[in-house]
């Protein structure tokens, strides 16, 4: 028995007074009004209505029974207009995640500017640097850069991050050994970042983007697994990282760390909203993640495209 249905239907002969009013109404035939009636009857135990050939009237149970189901249904019916409103108009809590360095910088001013547009929308931000469980943790998306995660992920990629190679002057003064070529790293202190499945593997491709890839074992001299930690470490001379160009733009513009090997760049990799499904999709997230498409088309914060080569 769909209990929905047969509680809508003795809702509506109740208030039309008629088994034959309630089928015309419905699209229904009398006999099958009737009967879902009584199948409600048999589910209750109860007696709801009583049947004269003139008149239909309520039982004391069914009165009773009325009341509760006018008001689950009132309930059900604002319970699905609030989610049509969530979906046409952006409001309510967005649970969002991103990494510590990228949410810090540069994803902290896109939200106040969000905000400003929508403050209907109630932002929830965790920042973590490791790889979250949409679905599994609750929340609505992510902002990640290079792999999204789950194949079952929808993304929209918002732009893209340059690793960079760089060092102080202050550690360049210090260390003679040149640094030409990406095998020279060997010789050289260099940090690493641990969050990732091979800290001390640094690749390199030339300028023409494709034939002379490769990859240098780095000896690490100081590790952590957050790329901030790691470019203070190197500003204050400890060594050479190798990082996204989110994370070293500062500095390199202040010229607190020089960007090295400019015809051998490390790859570059995309950064994108991710999300579980593009079906059914809130307009909260829809209209974030335009935002910030919209926001990051305009300008790459974090560029170093504009730097002399």
């Amino acid at each position: 028995m769909d209990r929905f249905l047969v509680i809508s239907t003795f809702a509506k002969v109740v208030e039309l007074g008629s088994f034959s009013r309630t089928a015309e109404r419905l699209g229904l035939s009398t006999s099958a009004v009737s009967r879902q009636v009584s199948e409600l009857e048999s589910h209750l135990n109860a007696r709801l209505l009583n049947r004269t050939t003139r008149r239909l009237s309520l039982t004391e149970a069914g009165q009773s029974f009325y009341e509760h189901s006018v008001q689950v249904l009132a309930d059900l019916d604002d319970a699905e207009a609030s989610v049509r409103v969530d979906m046409a108009e952006p409001r309510g809590t967005l649970r969002l995640t991103c990494g510590v360095s990228f949410g810090t910088r540069y994803l902290a001013p896109a939200l106040a500017e969000f905000s400003a547009r929508h403050p209907d929308v109630l932002l929830d931000l965790d920042l973590s640097d490791r790889v979250v469980d949409l679905v599994e943790e609750g929340f609505d998306l992510a902002i990640r850069i290079g792999q999204i995660g789950s194949q079952g992920m929808v993304s929209k990629r918002l732009g893209w991050t340059q690793i960079v190679c760089c060092a102080s002057p202050a550690y360049l003064a210090r260390r003679s050994a040149p640094i030409r070529e990406p095998a020279d790293l060997a010789q050289h202190e260099c940090l690493s970042y641990t969050n990732v499945a091979m800290p001390n593997a640094w690749h390199f491709e030339g300028r023409d983007g494709g034939e002379s890839r490769v990859t240098v074992r780095v000896p690490p001299r100081h590790r952590a697994n957050n790329g901030q930690v790691l470019a203070s470490l190197a500003v204050q001379g400890l060594g050479i990282v190798y990082e996204p160009d989110f994370i070293v733009a500062q500095e390199i513009r202040t010229g607190q760390l020089v960007p090295l090997l400019p015809d051998h760049l490390p790859p570059r990799s995309p950064i994108a909203a991710v999300y579980p499904s593009r079906r059914h999709l809130s307009a909260k997230v829809r209209s974030f993640v335009e935002f910030l498409a919209e926001r990051y088309e305009r300008r790459h914060e974090w560029s170093l495209d504009d730097l002399p080569q």
